[in-house]
């Protein structure tokens, strides 16, 4: 029994236990060799890109279907009918003789049997991939959903906003793995290419930010000589957009709210004469330490604390990197497309709304609160920030300097950046500065 193959199975169980993909793969995956590393990111994140479409196939081939088994034991099929169908470099009877073994070890010889007879069924039935073909719904908006592993309810409201055709390009980026796009730091770009070129990895420009690169294959950034310098970071570039539309004056104070894991901060740190990045979770503090360490950054300080109840000073710029849902961000997270309920939509508003008073409090008259999320969803976006300006009439929605982001990430003032039209994560923000012309409200 591989070491990937165990991790890769208690990493979905921390999963059904509440855990983030991230956080699980870093404790389950983080002693693997580089390899295995890679070949566990490459199974699990694959298999639940793809968990519908999976379903529908062991569905047929499982009498009484998955929803008598246990969940550990369909995730077992699951990783082995991934394995057989998507990841052409593992060998069948090791993907069928591993998963049965593994099914045996955590569900006895019963499991074993079941599942032994269910992945040789998938495997003899490879050929013919007529058989392996889903039967579609008649209902288009759950054929969608199936095609591409997408929750139902979700489907139905991309489509409703987008129509079908845009709602299927997002839908389908969101089960392409997003590339790995870097930021120079205290070097040019050219230098940074010419040094990575010349390590044996291959880079291409990244879209949207001129000076961002993009990694063509997986790259260790432990063994890169580049990153140990700290002369790059990495960051999509929407979130980069998110402070170029900031774009703080030079010598300013800026307040980041939710900063971790931290790259927002940085980029503000280039003109900001401090910046001071709070976050609630001590962890992701600390994670934010060593990078600031590794590049050597001495205007960012760390603060512990709640953004809801803020013991801190006015600052020129405040950024509410609120959390969200993280609609924008499903092509990294594929996690979160089954765990999110439309439910936590509202949920995530009311924090937002609470966050933003709080964070109101710190920007002084002529100050700028800027406002962002890497949700898609509009009570999170342009209703969050109709609903601040009604309950605030001091502060006004303003665009950012021209020239500052491409006017195709602009929507009447506010930043817009969307992965089914820009390729790139999705974000959201709103400037708001405060003129002093009416009393704050709740």
């Amino acid at each position: 029994m591989t070491d990937a193959r165990v991790a890769s199975a208690d990493i979905l169980a921390d999963l059904r236990g509440g855990d983030l993909l991230d956080a699980a793969f870093e404790r389950r995956a983080g002693t693997l060799d580089a390899r295995d590393r890679r070949w566990t990111q490459e199974l699990v994140y694959g298999m639940l890109r793809r968990r519908a479409v999976l379903d529908a196939l062991l569905t047929e081939r499982v009498k009484g279907g998955l929803a008598r088994l246990d969940a550990d034991l369909t995730d077992i099929l699951r990783l082995g009918v991934y394995q057989l169908l998507h990841m052409g470099s593992v060998p069948p009877y090791a993907a069928i003789a591993q998963s049965v073994e593994l099914a045996k070890r955590r569900h006895g010889i019963g499991a074993s049997k079941l599942a032994n007879a269910v992945l040789r069924r998938v495997d003899r039935e490879r050929a013919d991939a007529s058989a392996l073909t889903p039967a579609v719904p008649a209902d288009p908006i759950d054929a969608l959903a199936l095609a591409t592993s997408h929750p139902r309810w979700l489907v139905a409201r991309w489509v409703q906003r987008w129509g079908v055709a845009e709602a299927r390009t997002l839908l389908e980026r969101n089960n392409v793995e997003a590339p790995m796009v870097i930021r120079p730091f205290g070097i040019v770009r050219e230098q940074l290419e010419t040094m990575l070129e010349s390590s044996g990895i291959a880079v291409e420009d990244a879209p949207l930010v001129g000076d961002g690169l993009m990694l063509s294959g997986h790259a260790a950034l432990a063994e890169v000589g580049a990153f140990r310098q700290g002369l790059f970071f990495v960051q999509d570039p929407a979130a980069t957009l998110v402070t170029r539309y900031a774009a703080p004056p030079a010598g300013a104070t800026v307040i980041d709210l939710c900063a971790a894991p931290g790259g927002k901060a940085l980029e503000l740190a280039r003109t900001a004469q401090v910046v001071i990045a709070a976050d609630r979770s001590p962890t992701r503090l600390e994670r934010m330490r060593q990078n600031l360490e590794r590049l050597e950054v001495r205007n960012v300080h760390l603060v512990a604390t709640d953004a809801r109840d803020l013991a801190l000073t006015e600052a020129d710029v405040v950024l509410v990197d609120a959390p969200c849902t993280g609609t924008g961000t499903f092509r990294r997270h594929p996690d979160a497309r089954w765990r999110l309920r439309i439910s936590d939509i509202a949920v995530s508003a009311a924090a937002q709304r609470a966050i933003l008073r709080s964070a109101a409090a710190l920007v002084p008259v002529g100050g700028l609160l800027v406002y962002s999320t890497c949700s898609l969803e509009p009570e999170e976006n342009e209703q969050q920030v109709e609903h601040f300006l009604a309950a605030h009439p001091d502060f006004v929605l303003e665009a950012p300097p021209a020239g500052t982001v491409p006017d195709t990430v602009l929507d009447g003032g506010l930043l817009r950046v969307l992965p089914q039209q820009h390729g790139v994560d999705g974000a959201f923000a709103a400037r708001l500065r405060r003129t002093g012309a009416g009393r704050a409200g709740t």
